[in-house]
């Protein structure tokens, strides 16, 4: 028998479904994600100024991201569809990229955890910021998608470590 934890959406065939968290305890669950935006400087200084063409980029991010986060369950096969207890994405400068940096915050008080909904609110923030800047830099990167930290449920704490 291997020490390794096994998958928990395949069955002994390999065939995907959706796991019963029917038995599991009601815990208080936090899941935060974060990822960046680099651009060119000028792309980060013209959204700082709240000069782009199609308007607030940060604060269109931040909603789409927030919406993306309650949308996870629709976007992700076999993810359980959750009543968030809370959302929240902020959105920095970060001149050494240059860019910005993204971090999600997903809550429930629930039976399974949030990492998806973090996961999901980072990404389509980015995505989000691509879009809005794209015409006048088409060169951005999204990267640095990550699970900073989850707590709540049986598997306790993760930190990603620094």
């Amino acid at each position: 028998m291997s020490d390794r934890p096994s998958l928990t959406h395949l069955g002994a065939q390999g065939e995907a479904h959706m796991v019963d968290v029917g038995e599991k305890a009601e815990t208080q669950r936090t899941a935060i994600a974060e990822g960046s935006v680099a651009m060119l400087p000028e792309t980060l200084a013209m959204i700082l100024e709240g000069n782009a063409k199609k308007g607030d980029v940060l604060g269109t991010a931040r909603i789409a991201g927030i919406m993306a986060a309650k949308k996870t369950h629709e976007l992700i096969p076999l993810c359980h569809p959750l009543l968030l207890t809370k959302v929240s994405v902020d959105i920095e400068p970060d001149q050494a990229l240059p860019g910005l940096k993204i971090t999600a915050l997903a809550r429930v008080s629930g039976k399974t955890g949030v990492e998806m909904e973090a996961l999901t609110a980072a990404t389509v923030a980015c995505l989000t910021i691509y879009d809005m800047a794209k015409a006048v830099d088409r060169a951005m990167t999204i990267s640095a998608v990550r699970l900073v930290e989850k707590t709540g449920g049986k598997s306790g704490t993760y930190r990603v470590e620094t």
